[in-house]
C-alpha cells in the first residue's frame, strides 16, 4: 500500500504542505531548482536521466515535486549539473516564476481548491507568465475574502488547525510533559501500573492542595482552583465525566505546568491539550505503558481495549494515550477520530497520511465524515459496544481501523484508532474481512443521494434542519472562553475559609 506523505512543517494548513525530501527539504522547491539548473545548461530530461542512470519520466517526477529522493540520488544530480549539493538544497526558489509556480502547486493541493472543486491547471513552461500571476493573485484574493468573511468562531477553527500541525510535527508526543508526569509520580512513590483514586489525591496533597467536593460548582466549569487557599473544588459525584480522576488531574496540570491566563483562544486550546496530555501521562505512565505496548507489539496483539483494561481508564483516554506513544516508541504512524452519531467530526489527529474532511480554511471540526469509514459504519451495527474492525480504501491509501461507540450527554460518539495497511500486522483484529472503499471528497461517494432516491423525493420533501446552537453563536468571550467569571468569583467567596 502507498500512502500520501505529508509535510511536517509548521505551515498554515490552509495550503497543503509539500512533500519533504531527505533532510526535510521542500520537494517542490527542490524540483524547481533542478529544472532551473538543467535548462540553464541546455540539458534535456533525457540528458539528465542518462547522467544519473534514471528514466526521463523519473527525472520529470523529481522536477515536479512528486518524488522524495534520497541524498545519494541528489548527489548524483548535483554532479551531473556541476553544482555543489548545497546549491540543490537551498530553500529559496531559483526565480520569481518558480516561486509563483510553487505557490500555485501548493494551493492546488490544498483544501481550498478541493472544497471549491476548482479544476487543476497544469503548472509548466507552457503556462503564460501573466496567467500564472493572475491565478496566484486570484487564489490570494479568495483566501483573503474567506478569512475576512469568516464568522467569529473561525478564530477557534484556525487555532485548532494550527494546533494539529504542531501535534503532527511532534508525532503527538511531548517529552517535557512526560518528564513532568514522571517526576510527580516519583514524588508520591508510585509503584507503577494504574493510578488509583487514592494516588490521585496523594498527588494533590503532594502539591499542597486540599480537595473539596461541592454540590454547587459553577455550571460552566469542571473544577475550580483556589490558589490563595490551596483548595481544589470538584463536583460531588463528578457528573459529565466517565473518570473521576480526570478533572482533578487536569486542574493540577495547569498548576504544575505554570499556565498563566490565556493570551488568546489559541493559547487556551494549547493549555487544554497540555492539561489533557499531562493527565493521561499520569494515569498511563510512560514507564509502564511503553513496555506493555512493546510486549503487545512483539506478540502482534496490540489492542486499545487491552491497553484500557490494563490501566483502568476509559476507552477514549486509552486511545488518546496510544497516539502519544505509538509513533515515538513503536514506530507506528497512527490516526485518531472522535465522530458524532450525526456523522460530523468532533476531533481528530493524524500523522499517517490519512486525509480528513476539511473546509477551505483547513478546519476539520464539524465536517461530515465519509459514510464508508469505520467511524461511521460502526453506528449502523446492532451491537455498538463491541470493537469493530474494518479496512478502508481511500484516496490516500488503505487503512485499518478499530472503532467503538460510547454514549455521552451530547449523544453517541464513535472513537476510532487507525493505521496504514503496512502496520496492521501488529494489531488484534487484523484478520477482519470487513472492507469498504471511500471516494470522498467526490460528492458521488456519500454526500449526494442516489439518483433513484433523488428523482423520487427531491421535489417532494422539505426537511426542517436541526442546527447546533453554536452555529450562529459568537465565540465565548473572556479570559477562559465559556466560563462565567462572575459566577466563579461568587462561588469562591461563598466557600473561602473564614479569616
Amino acid at each position: 500500500m502507498t500512502t500520501t506523505t505529508r509535510g511536517r512543517s509548521g505551515a498554515d494548513e490552509s495550503v497543503a504542505a509539500a512533500p519533504r525530501a531527505a533532510g526535510g527539504i521542500d520537494t517542490l522547491v527542490l524540483g524547481r531548482r533542478i529544472r532551473h539548473l538543467r535548462t540553464a545548461r541546455n540539458m534535456t530530461l533525457d540528458d539528465l536521466g542518462s547522467a544519473i542512470g534514471r528514466a526521463p519520466s523519473q527525472v520529470s517526477m523529481l522536477e515536479n515535486g512528486h518524488r522524495e529522493p534520497k541524498l545519494s540520488l541528489l548527489a548524483l544530480v548535483a554532479d551531473a549539473l556541476d553544482v555543489p549539493l548545497a546549491e540543490l538544497l537551498r530553500s529559496d526558489p531559483p526565480s520569481r516564476r518558480a516561486a509563483l509556480e510553487i505557490e500555485l502547486e501548493r494551493a492546488q493541493r490544498g483544501p481550498l481548491f478541493a472544497n471549491l472543486q476548482v479544476p487543476s491547471v497544469k503548472v509548466g513552461r507552457s503556462l503564460p507568465a501573466d496567467a500564472l500571476e493572475a491565478l496566484v493573485r486570484l487564489q490570494h484574493e479568495v483566501q483573503r475574502l474567506l478569512t475576512e468573511n469568516a464568522a467569529t468562531p473561525e478564530e477557534a477553527r484556525r487555532a485548532n488547525a494550527e494546533l494539529r500541525v504542531r501535534m503532527r510535527a511532534q508525532d503527538n508526543y511531548f517529552p517535557e510533559l512526560e518528564a513532568h508526569a514522571r517526576e510527580l509520580l516519583k514524588g508520591i512513590d508510585h509503584p507503577g501500573g494504574p493510578l488509583s483514586q487514592r494516588a490521585t489525591a496523594d498527588i494533590a496533597a503532594h502539591l499542597g492542595f486540599a480537595l473539596h467536593y461541592v454540590p454547587d460548582l459553577p455550571h460552566s466549569t469542571r473544577s475550580v482552583t483556589d490558589l490563595a487557599n490551596g483548595r481544589i473544588y470538584l463536583p460531588q459525584g463528578n457528573p459529565g465525566t466517565s473518570d473521576a480522576r480526570s478533572p482533578l488531574l487536569q486542574a493540577l496540570a495547569s498548576h504544575v505546568l505554570g499556565h498563566a491566563e490565556p493570551r488568546d483562544y489559541g493559547d487556551f486550546l494549547r493549555q487544554r491539550v497540555e492539561a489533557n496530555y499531562f493527565a493521561a501521562a499520569l494515569m498511563l505512565p510512560e514507564d509502564g505503558a511503553v513496555p506493555f505496548l512493546q510486549a503487545a507489539k512483539n506478540e502482534r496483539r496490540l489492542s486499545v481495549e487491552d491497553f484500557r483494561d490494563a490501566f483502568a481508564v476509559p476507552y477514549e483516554t486509552a486511545a488518546h494515550r496510544f497516539t502519544n506513544l505509538a509513533t515515538q516508541h513503536l514506530g507506528i504512524p497512527v490516526h485518531f477520530m472522535k465522530v458524532h452519531e450525526g456523522g460530523t467530526l468532533h476531533k481528530a489527529y493524524e500523522n499517517d497520511g490519512v486525509v480528513f474532511p476539511s473546509d477551505p480554511l483547513g478546519a476539520i471540526e464539524g465536517q461530515p465524515v465519509c459514510r464508508q469509514w469505520t467511524a461511521r459504519v460502526v453506528f449502523t451495527l446492532a451491537d455498538r459496544f463491541t470493537p469493530y474492525y474494518q479496512y478502508t480504501d481511500t484516496s490516500s491509501g488503505t487503512y485499518w481501523c478499530t472503532s467503538r461507540v460510547q454514549p455521552s450527554s451530547q449523544g453517541a460518539f464513535s472513537v476510532s484508532v487507525g493505521v496504514p495497511f503496512g502496520h496492521v500486522r501488529w494489531f488484534r483484529g487484523r484478520e477482519t474481512t470487513e472492507r469498504s472503499a471511500s471516494r470522498c471528497p467526490d460528492p458521488s461517494c456519500c454526500r449526494e443521494a442516489p439518483a433513484e432516491l433523488a428523482s423520487r423525493w427531491a421535489s417532494q420533501s422539505w426537511p426542517s434542519a436541526r442546527p447546533h446552537a453554536s452555529m450562529l453563536a459568537a465565540l465565548p468571550v473572556g479570559v477562559f472562553p465559556g466560563v462565567d467569571t462572575t459566577e466563579v468569583y461568587r462561588f469562591l467567596d461563598r466557600h473561602a475559609p473564614a479569616d
